[in-house]
């Protein structure tokens, strides 16, 4: 059997289980935690708030016309951090390029023409590699092209080696029969 709530709302702590508290009042703030009991004797501290004014201490800015101020007619001077260029010091610093893997790259590419600096720049890129692995230096994409360019290049160099190889062969082949 139900009883009707008493009056107010308010459900009787008794029958739901619950332990019985006073009803909270709406005009007091909620507090989420209960506020602990201070010993005998203590005197919490005093603070006073005191705005503090984030302008304090700089100057004014002067009138224009005024030293210190750009005559008329001229932009004001830059903000610091804008327009400042950077110091020296600051960011990342230079990765310095492995000269191996420069020469290699040169000399693969040169090979395009004059066909015999090819494969040295193939090999030079392969050592430049292995230095750059070793001392952590920069150009490991100039080392790989180097690399491929060299290589590909000689297989070119020897594929026409090897047609003119065929060509005076068959030319040789064709003059003795006749």
């Amino acid at each position: 059997m139900t009883q009707p709530p008493p009056s107010g709302g308010w459900p009787d702590p008794a029958s739901t289980g619950q332990p019985s508290s006073p009803p909270a009042d709406p005009t007091l703030p909620v507090s989420p935690q209960p506020v602990p009991q201070q010993p005998a004797g203590y005197d919490p501290p005093t603070v006073q708030y005191q705005p503090t004014d984030p302008y304090a201490g700089t100057q004014a800015a002067p009138a224009p016309g005024t030293a210190g101020y750009p005559p008329a007619g001229y932009p004001p001077p830059p903000q610091p951090g804008y327009g400042y260029p950077q110091q020296p010091g600051y960011g990342h610093p230079q990765q310095q390029t492995n000269t191996l893997a420069i020469v290699a790259l040169v000399l693969s590419l040169v090979g395009i023409g004059s066909c015999i600096t090819a494969p040295i720049g193939a090999i030079m890129g392969h050592v430049a590699m292995r230095q750059i692995r070793e001392t952590g230096e920069g150009g490991e994409g100039m080392a790989k092209a180097a690399i491929i360019v060299g290589w590909i290049l000689t297989g070119l160099l020897a594929l026409v080696i090897i047609g003119y190889v065929v060509a005076i062969v068959i030319a040789i082949a064709n003059s003795s029969t006749a």
